[in-house]
């Protein structure tokens, strides 16, 4: 038996509430509008809700409250207005106003209603990447964008998570609604153990359509959330989504600071836990770094810390807007021979710096992959994409001590 509530017109309501009830439901709330519905969902601790789907009934405001109350949302469409209405919302859930109770039953007890939830991964296990760089803004959100894009246009199944607890920006990047990120609200009902592949589907957003698709779990758009992605609760949203897709490219942040090693309160939550779980359940990690001097020593500094939190050794190291005018002359040959010299890291991936490609994405709120297919900055990072995670022997970044010298390879894509 679940707790119900309503929020529909007078006479859908009539009309339904008899059979919810000969289902075994118990009705806790019958409400008039989305805010009287959002105010009361944690109040009642509400199962879940029907609710119509014009703007009167549903706002962006219950769907945040839904997510955090734990409440499943279903939503009964009556015209094709409504239906875009609470797809733009980002409520997929839906079935025609007049629908029988079964139908309604099949979605309230957890029947997934996308491919990607009732497709589980080869094995059982899909592949984590992390996508991590050091502050300074090197790319790591247009990278970690870029790889989803062209993991899922290889004919993969693609799950983008925003984990960055400091400036997630994935939402925004894409023009995708935030109200309700997805990521948080995965987490807190991974904490309640209720995290289920329907739910997956009632709160990842689609991007994109067709072969280039993709879902993503959007990040916190305000800060100080950042206690709801504890690293229990990142680990099981990342072990779950995983055995429901074959790709899951999460943005992390890129605060490497273990801060509980200054904390009295060992118990307490951490800022950075989002960052490091990642990284550490991460089957591979991308980082990424900026092409010029500023950003080559940031990024030399902070891969010593990466080296020493993660836990898989497929580390691929990519260098962000490459160009001769912060580098000098043969641009691409001097990163590489500073990242061998004084990291270790050899056969970095060259991302040569187009401007224009990724203004082109981000004004229409679009990939890379869609927006400039012919870029040289596209190019490298589906060679990326290739060699490093679909080729099943990807060979990392070699780092550590070098026996003698040798050339580096300059290897500007």
């Amino acid at each position: 038996m679940s707790r119900l509530a309503f929020a529909v017109p007078v006479e859908v309501e009539d009309r339904l509430a008899e059979d919810c009830r000969r289902y075994g439901h118990e009705i806790v709330a019958r409400c008039d509008g989305a805010d009287e519905l959002a105010a009361l969902l944690a109040e009642r601790q509400t199962d879940a809700a029907v609710v119509a789907t014009s703007p009167r009934y549903l706002t962006t405001r219950l769907l945040a409250e839904a997510d955090l109350a734990g409440t499943r949302l279903v939503g009964l469409t009556s015209s094709e207005a409504d239906r875009r209405h609470a797809s733009t919302l980002g409520l997929y859930e839906l079935v025609d106003v007049a629908s029988e109770w079964h139908e309604i039953e099949g979605l309230l007890v957890g029947v997934p209603t996308s491919a990607l939830a009732t497709r589980a991964a080869p094995g059982g296990r899909g592949t984590v990447i992390a996508v991590w760089g050091p502050g300074g803004a090197p790319g790591r959100t247009s990278i970690a964008i870029t790889v989803a894009a062209e993991l899922a246009a290889s004919g993969h199944s693609v799950v983008l998570a925003d984990a960055d607890t400091y400036s997630g920006t994935i939402a925004p990047a894409l023009g995708l609604l935030d109200e309700s990120p997805g990521f948080a609200a995965a987490c807190l009902l991974a904490g309640a153990g209720e995290f289920t592949s329907a739910e997956f589907d009632r709160i990842a957003q689609p991007f994109g359509s067709g072969q280039r698709g993709f879902r993503v779990l959007t990040g916190i758009g305000r800060p100080h959330r950042w206690p709801e992605l504890s690293a229990a609760r990142v680990a099981a949203v990342l072990t779950a989504v995983r055995g429901w897709a074959d790709y899951v490219v999460v943005d992390t942040g890129f605060n490497l600071e273990r801060d509980e090693e200054i904390s009295s309160d060992l118990h307490a939550p951490r800022r950075n836990a989002a960052t490091l779980t990642a990284l550490r359940e991460a089957d591979r990690v991308i980082a990424v770094g900026a092409a010029d001097p500023v950003g080559l020593s940031r990024f030399l500094r902070a891969h010593v810390d990466l080296l020493e939190t993660v836990t898989t050794e497929k580390i691929f190291v990519v260098m962000n807007r490459v160009r001769a005018s912060a580098i000098g002359l043969n641009p691409g040959g001097q990163i590489a021979e500073t990242l061998y010299r004084f990291g270790g890291i050899s056969d970095p991936t060259l991302v040569p710096y187009d401007r224009t490609a990724f203004d082109a994405a981000l004004l229409g709120a679009s990939t890379v992959t869609d927006a400039a297919g012919r870029s040289r900055a596209r190019q490298a990072v589906r060679d990326l994409v290739a060699r490093s995670i679909l080729d099943p022997v990807a060979t990392p970044s070699r780092r550590g001590l070098r026996r003698g010298r040798a050339a580096p390879k300059e290897r500007l894509a």
